[in-house]
């Protein structure tokens, strides 16, 4: 078997990887040229990658991050109507009520990937989204957040009043260094944290009267006042800090911590590992132990969330993409065509071509 693919970055030194189940691990140190190919030789019982410069070939490229100009230019039915965020600053921040917005999405948004977080607070009705491979409601004093490189999606439909606040981590900062201290105290804007928080009536007013100020604040002044836009979000998240915090556990269980991690690799590693055994060998644990944690905690075992993860980002490729299929499954390290398929149509009841059709259609 012989295939090819490209890689749109920098790759290293002999650029020779070893690949198990499509799997692809660089291993060493010099700068080659842009956009190298990869040959993919088959043997037994393991696979060998070797650079060479054939210029037909597959981008593995990463999956599109939307801003918010592209996302709303992209998606909205009226773009018109909110003209105000199409400019580069509402990449740091915008906030807008969720009625203002929800109606101008009458198609449903296809998997992607937003450059910063986005927080939901709904006041009254209820908001339905996908993030990663878990859906999520909430209602009336509920908080659902979307963390900056996570996979969402919606639909239309929804009928519910709140806000949407999206925001950068540069915004918090300040232009100040040390980004692992200053974003310390928000644990729950951590990539495999709880996405949803419920805050209760008495709380969830307070968050509603702050998020008010930041809207008549960015209504008003868009950033022409960053530290006062950051004195008020900062006063939200530690609010939503001290929700979040009063909900967990008094202790939090190892099996939450080693989940967490778990999700956390996933996230960073779902084109390039595909075993179980893999993940557990990164965490310093046997893949059984592993397996026990994560599906005490999440009720379905590391091996499904692997192959959702792989879905998920095949499912994104597919939307923003016009590759062949084979060509999506190797960019998400699965080197066998027909077993991308199988696996694909396994978790949506669809086969890939025909996911792609849906989607053009709606």
């Amino acid at each position: 078997m012989l295939a090819c693919v490209r890689y749109t970055g920098k790759l290293t030194q002999h650029a020779r990887c070893l690949g198990k189940l499509g799997m692809m691990v660089i291993e060493s140190a010099w700068d080659v040229s842009a956009n190298p190919a990869i040959r993919v030789r088959s043997r037994t019982p393991k696979r060998y990658l070797w650079l060479i410069n054939r210029p037909s070939a597959v981008s593995l490229q990463p999956i599109s991050t939307y801003n918010p100009q592209a996302y709303l230019q992209e998606f909205l039915s009226e773009p018109a109507a909110l003209q105000h965020l199409l400019t580069p600053e509402a990449e740091r921040f915008f906030i807008l009520a969720v009625e203002q917005m929800y109606p101008l999405f009458t198609r449903p948004l296809p998997p992607g990937r937003s450059t910063s977080h986005n927080l939901l607070y709904v006041r009254t009705g209820s908001a339905r989204m996908h993030i990663g491979p878990e859906t999520y409601t909430i209602g009336p004093h509920e908080v659902l957040l979307v963390r900056a490189g996570q996979v969402y999606s919606f639909g239309p439909g929804d009928v519910n009043t709140g806000y949407i606040c999206h925001f950068h981590d540069d915004l918090l900062l300040g232009g100040r260094g040390g980004a692992a201290e200053a974003l310390a105290p928000f644990e729950f804007l951590r990539f495999w944290g709880q996405p949803v928080i419920r805050l209760g009536a008495e709380v969830g007013e307070f968050a509603e009267q702050l998020l008010r100020r930041l809207l008549v604040e960015y209504s008003t002044q868009q950033l022409r006042y960053p530290e006062v836009i950051r004195a008020y979000l900062l006063a939200l998240l530690h609010e939503l800090g001290r929700a979040y915090t009063a909900a967990e556990p008094a202790e939090t269980s190892a099996a939450a911590h080693i989940t967490g991690r778990f999700k956390q690799l996933l996230a960073a590693s779902v084109a390039t590992m595909h075993r179980v055994s893999d993940y557990a060998e990164q965490l310093h644990i046997t893949p059984d132990h592993l397996s026990k944690c994560v599906r005490r905690l999440t009720g379905k075992s590391p091996a499904r969330w692997i192959e959702e993860s792989i879905v998920l980002e095949a499912k994104v490729l597919l939307t923003q993409t016009t590759w062949p299929v084979s060509e999506v499954a190797l960019a998400v390290g699965v080197a066998d065509a027909s077993y991308f398929s199988r696996l694909f149509r396994k978790h949506t009841g669809l086969t890939p071509l025909a996911f792609r059709k849906q989607q053009d259609l709606s």
